[in-house]
């Protein structure tokens, strides 16, 4: 029996160390004990991220908001998509958008080995710059789950994993562009990353159009004043990789919501 229970200590022990990191997707515990990893970066700049595309339905919208605000944002891919839409994917890349590793499917990697995981980030990683020709530098597991073997891949592939520091909750049904404005505003600070989807394939159906609408709003608030918005290669993060970086000037401020 005490053999028994040893071996039951010692497993709990080892299951932990994998998914020890997890506790890093804590929000305010993430960004108080481990601010580069939510994505805080120089003061004067915020990074404006969406995740899960792309997606033919949604993104190209997104594509054309952020034209006319004449912004570039990060947006974090899903390898099996890039693969059906590698088109849509060159397009992001010709309008200056810059785009990393969202993993193969948004699939939680507490559930993924090892091996598993590092063929997904090196698959997506290869097949973005195959497609794009350029080469991710940051990854962002689904969910923000992290996870030893995944930080462990990531860095084997060559990316730098960033998660959040502001969100809009954008994925509920009950999320409404005002929502989601708010709660961006709410969780915002200086230097900040902030987290939305161009699609709803793993939200709620239709919850991309009031992501879009709250983008035109908080677009249109950091359109005139001192901090930059743009990308995670403009952040003031140091990526595994070298690459290009271009930003935006915007201020950041309480968002104003007018239907």
């Amino acid at each position: 029996m005490r053999g028994a229970t040893r071996a039951l200590a010692m497993t709990g022990l080892a299951v932990a160390g994998v998914a020890a990191p997890a506790t890093a997707s804590l929000g305010p515990l993430r960004r108080r004990l481990a601010p580069r990893l939510a994505g805080i970066g120089d003061a004067g700049h915020i990074a404006l991220t969406y995740d899960d595309g792309p997606d033919p339905l949604s993104t190209p919208h997104f594509l054309d908001l952020l034209e006319d605000f004449g912004r570039t944002a990060t947006f974090f891919l899903l390898g099996a998509h890039v693969a059906r839409h590698p088109d849509l994917v060159i397009e992001m890349a010709q309008r200056g958008h810059e785009l990393a590793v969202h993993g193969w499917e948004h699939e939680c990697v507490l559930t993924l080995g090892p091996g598993r995981l590092l063929s997904d980030l090196r698959d997506t990683a290869t097949l973005i710059e195959d497609v794009s020709g350029q080469r991710p530098r940051w990854y962002r597991p689904p969910y923000g789950v992290l996870s030893t073997p995944a930080l462990l891949a990531a860095r084997a592939t060559g990316l730098r994993t960033v998660l959040w520091s502001a969100w809009g909750r954008d994925w509920e049904a009950r999320a409404t562009p005002p929502r989601i404005v708010r709660t961006v505003e709410r969780t915002l600070g200086p230097g900040g990353t902030v987290l939305l989807h161009d699609t709803d394939r793993t939200s709620a159906t239709g919850s991309w159009q009031h992501t879009l609408q709250a983008s035109r709003v908080l677009l249109e608030c950091w359109a005139d004043g001192p901090v930059a918005v743009g990308r995670l290669g403009d952040h003031g993060l140091r990526a595994h990789r070298s690459g290009t970086s271009s930003q935006v000037r915007g201020r950041i401020g309480p968002p104003q919501w007018s239907p």
